[in-house]
C-alpha cells in the first residue's frame, strides 16, 4: 500500500509541473517562454547525443562501429521521414540488436 501511495503522488506531482505552465500562462505567453519552447528540445536532444557518444573509443576494437551506424541511420531517418520517434526508435533497436 505504501508503494501505491508513493507512486500516486508522484504522479500527481509531475502532472502538476506539466501542467502548471498552461495554468499559468492561460492567455498571453510571454516570448521569452516561447523562446525556450523552441530551442530547449533541440538543445536536449544535442545534450543527450554527446552524453551517448562520450564514452566512446574510436582507436580500440571494435572502433565504435555500432555507435557510428546508429548515428548515421538516425541522421538519415530524420532527413528523410522528419520523424523523431522513427528515427529515434530504429536507431536505437539497431544499436541493441548489433
Amino acid at each position: 500500500m505504501h508503494n501505491v501511495i508513493l507512486i500516486i503522488i508522484m504522479a500527481l506531482v509531475t502532472m502538476f509541473t506539466r501542467f502548471l505552465p498552461f495554468i499559468v500562462f492561460k492567455k498571453n505567453t510571454p516570448p521569452f517562454v516561447k523562446y525556450l519552447g523552441q530551442v530547449l528540445p533541440t538543445a536536449i536532444i544535442g545534450m543527450l547525443v554527446v552524453y551517448c557518444l562520450k564514452d566512446i573509443e574510436l582507436l580500440k576494437y571494435p572502433f565504435a562501429i555500432k555507435e557510428i551506424i546508429a548515428v548515421i541511420l538516425v541522421i538519415v531517418l530524420q532527413a528523410k521521414t522528419r520523424n523523431s520517434i522513427i528515427s529515434i526508435l530504429c536507431g536505437t533497436l539497431i544499436y541493441m540488436i548489433m
